[in-house]
């Protein structure tokens, strides 16, 4: 009975192996990238209400075909990977986005329609590039938290400041502390910040650019800084991994070569003597 459980389970097997090298060539992620774009162009040309007259049906039936093709290529890893698929964060990425796009959009779920064009960001996880830059950023983020805190820190202060300072002239900028802080927010940005802002409060308080003037120093010129370097510091970061990775793979095809050349010769030295 053994052997019948093993017999019967070996061409499932081998099903499996063959898919699973099927998935994994270049060939196919590069069909299933292409798909992608192509339904992203699609998904773009239904918000032209000329094109949807004349070409809706066609439209609607190869955005159907692009969901069905993503369909099929999840089923296919679940069936070759099994459980094995889920503890890959970018294989339950994928299987959200497609499964959201699967949702009927009704009047209650029309949101859901809109959202078909998150199936682009599949990309993410087809392109190996963009997925180390993903995962660059995510590695940045305990060390963006910290500054962000910082950069609270600096904002509430300011905004108390600013509207105990400049509230009573200025109630529709500084008249609130969230007031406050949305004004001070535009003034980071540098939006209007000079002639929307802050000369017209300094035509009332003219001594008013010595709070101004440190406030963006600080903000934008040293805390969003911080922010921009922790990210080239990840991304620099993945790179060096990428090298490394390439590097090891390289020096395991040199050895897996190396040692098929001693294997070869240590035949060749025990064969018979040639004639």
């Amino acid at each position: 009975m053994t052997h019948k459980t093993i017999l019967a389970a070996s061409p499932t097997s081998s099903l499996r192996d063959s898919l699973a090298r099927f998935i994994k060539r270049p060939v196919f992620q590069g069909f299933i990238l292409g798909v992608i774009l192509f339904n992203a162009v699609i998904l773009g040309l239904e918000t032209s209400d000329a094109v949807m007259a004349q070409a809706g049906p066609l439209i609607l039936v190869l955005d159907t075909l692009c969901l069905a093709i993503f369909v099929i290529e999840i089923g296919l890893k679940i069936f070759v990977e099994r459980l094995r698929f889920f503890r890959d964060g970018w294989n339950i990425f994928d299987f959200l986005i497609v499964a959201i796009s699967l949702v009927p959009a009704s009047q209650g779920l029309s949101v859901l329609r809109a959202m078909r064009i998150l199936r682009l960001l599949r990309v993410i996880s087809v392109a190996p590039t963009l997925r180390r830059v993903v995962e660059g950023l995510i590695n940045a983020l305990p060390g963006m938290g910290s500054v962000f805190l910082l950069m609270g820190l600096v904002f509430y202060i300011g905004a108390v400041m600013a509207t105990k300072l400049f509230g009573a002239a200025f109630p529709d900028w500084f008249g609130t502390l969230g007031r406050s802080l949305y004004s001070l927010f535009q003034i980071m940005t540098l939006e209007s910040w000079s002639m929307g802002i802050v000369r017209p409060v300094m035509q009332v308080y003219p001594h008013a650019w010595l709070f101004f003037v440190p406030f963006i120093l600080v903000t934008t010129f040293v805390v969003v800084n911080l922010v921009v370097g922790l990210v080239v510091n990840s991304m620099q970061d993945a790179h060096h991994e990428e090298a490394n990775e390439r590097t090891d793979s390289y020096r395991d095809d040199v050895l897996n070569r190396l040692k098929d050349i001693e294997t070869l010769l240590k035949e060749r030295s025990g064969g018979p003597p040639r004639s």
